[in-house]
């Protein structure tokens, strides 16, 4: 049932210097669960990140109408002062990050960003992702999905057997592919020369970075299940935690750039088998690497941090 907005300001009649003004003193008079419309001869973006900044994330932003003559923006003031954020969500249930990848929401390296957030960022309706999100299953049936319930050493164990072994078996086949169709398809696709220098950032980058979790990070957080006479300290977890979010970011700004050069790994109608086979991997590979950071960052470090305090 569609919702009826009584509660409305067009600001197309208001002098520019007061329209923020004015919009914020109609919001503060909402009630949890009341809403505001907002009619404007432009995108009123900013006034989302204004909002934001000054009062939090409290409010739900809707788009209506979107131009290119009129816009129209829902501005719902949440019942409750808190959202998930997408990995929050993720976490819970595997089988949402389906609808994120449909909607292209990045749930591992963003999945500290709300719902609301992404879909203003990306002009999305949130009111059509979160139907669908709601219309799927969740998973509680399906232990092997259900990541939450794991102990932090099974899922350390888990981590390093599937995913540290898949990008350990995968990328010297790639590095060889990838150097293989940039040499001899560069010329006529010069992007070929950049996918190879990031395929080879990606190995030098994850390479290391999968020791350090192997040798430092993941031996702390097992302790916190295996061994109760070593103290772990707040300090000894959240700095290598950090470090690892910050490169997990690094590597998942390359795999986008890879994404957007190969037109999402769509390969040109006069791809050779080793062309076709370079994006293949690509696209599989993205995948899983997709699914491994969301593991570490939504679901491993925040529990591992959790159990300490």
């Amino acid at each position: 049932m569609e919702r009826i907005i009584e509660n409305s300001i067009d600001v197309r009649v208001i002098e520019p210097k007061y329209k923020h003004m004015r919009i914020f003193e109609r919001f503060d008079e909402l009630n949890k669960g009341e809403s505001l419309l907002i009619i404007n001869d432009h995108d009123p973006k900013p006034l989302y990140y204004q909002l934001l900044a000054e009062r939090g994330n409290i409010f739900n932003w809707t788009y209506l109408l979107n131009g290119p003559d009129e816009w129209q923006v829902d501005i719902e003031l949440r019942k409750t002062d808190t959202e998930e954020s997408v990995g929050e969500i993720a976490a819970k249930d595997i089988k949402k990050v389906a609808i994120f990848k449909k909607y292209g929401i990045d749930f591992c390296c963003g999945g500290k960003k709300t719902l609301s957030q992404v879909c203003v960022e990306k002009g999305i309706d949130v009111k059509v992702v979160e139907f669908e999100l709601e219309a799927t299953e969740p998973q509680f049936n399906n232990v092997e999905n259900n990541f939450n319930d794991f102990p932090l050493d099974i899922l350390c164990d888990y981590i390093e057997n599937t995913h540290h072994d898949y990008v350990k078996s995968v990328l010297p086949t790639l590095l060889e592919i990838s150097n293989k169709v940039s040499n001899k398809h560069g010329g006529r696709d010069p992007e070929l020369f950049r996918i190879n220098e990031l395929v080879h950032f990606v190995n030098n980058e994850l390479m290391l970075h999968m020791k350090k979790e192997e040798v430092i990070l993941f031996p702390f957080i097992r302790s916190l299940v295996n061994d109760k006479k070593i103290t772990i300290t707040k300090e000894m977890l959240e700095g290598p935690i950090h470090m690892m979010e910050i490169e997990h970011e690094s590597v998942g700004e390359k795999f986008t750039e890879i994404a957007i050069l190969t037109n999402h790994f769509t390969p040109p109608a006069t791809a050779c088998a080793s062309y076709l086979m370079l994006y293949k991997t690509l696209k599989e590979f993205e995948e899983d690497l997709h699914l491994h950071i969301h593991l570490e960052n939504n679901i491993l470090f925040p529990k591992a941090l959790n159990q300490i305090f």
